[in-house]
């Protein structure tokens, strides 16, 4: 069987797993960039908690994805709860940086402009910091979803969601008829989705970003 009788054979099962590995790396990119954006709020304005903070998320890439969700499984159990703690905090870092870097760059008249009209903190927060430092905000959530797409593939390790579990199967049945097939099948779905997560970013930043940002 080559590979494209092999996708026709298996669309049903390998649009559901599309949709899971989706799906997952979604819902923990939307809890990173909260938390993530959070930990920039509150660290911004000082040099040493904003240090800590980013040495912190960055010790957690440092950890190799396999051991984390072997680490994990004791503690929480196989399937969903390993892969999404696992993943988002994979994903905190690129997010944190970035919005200590986005608030740290607002220009400090604008700031003062706001306190002059009586702006409480955060009212300046919401309404001039975050949408000014939102540019680099975007392009952090934009490099962790990348990464988490394909870390996301090791979650079948735990009996997680996604694409992995079409790889992890390959892998096992290495010399069968259908094992390259099954590697390749969850390697470029991966892409695919990885593609369309970040196209939808390019539009979201397109429909959230002022030209003259932009510019």
């Amino acid at each position: 069987m080559n590979f494209w009788e092999y996708l026709g054979n298996r669309h049903q099962q390998l649009l559901t797993d599309a949709y899971q590995h989706a799906s997952v790396v979604f819902q923990c990119m939307v809890l990173a960039t909260a938390i993530g954006v959070l930990i920039g709020v509150v660290t911004y304005r000082s040099e040493w908690a904003g240090n800590l903070a980013t040495t912190t998320t960055a010790t957690f890439l440092t950890i190799p994805s396999l051991a984390m969700i072997g680490l994990l499984i004791p503690v929480v159990g196989l399937g969903v709860p390993p892969t999404v703690i696992a993943l988002t905090l994979y994903g905190l870092l690129p997010v944190v940086r970035n919005s200590i870097v986005g608030l740290r760059g607002v220009d400090p008249s604008l700031v003062d402009a706001a306190n002059g009209i009586g702006m409480s903190r955060p009212a300046r927060l919401a309404r001039v910091e975050l949408p000014l430092a939102w540019p680099p905000i975007l392009t952090g959530i934009r490099v962790a979803t990348q990464m988490l797409m394909g870390i996301a593939a090791i979650a079948a390790y735990a009996s997680g969601p996604g694409l992995g579990n079409e790889i992890f199967r390959g892998l096992a049945s290495l010399g069968s008829a259908n094992a390259l097939n099954q590697v390749l099948a969850g390697t470029l779905g991966i892409v695919v989705l990885a593609l369309l997560f970040d196209a939808a970013y390019v539009l979201i930043g397109r429909l959230t970003i002022p030209r003259g940002i932009r510019a």
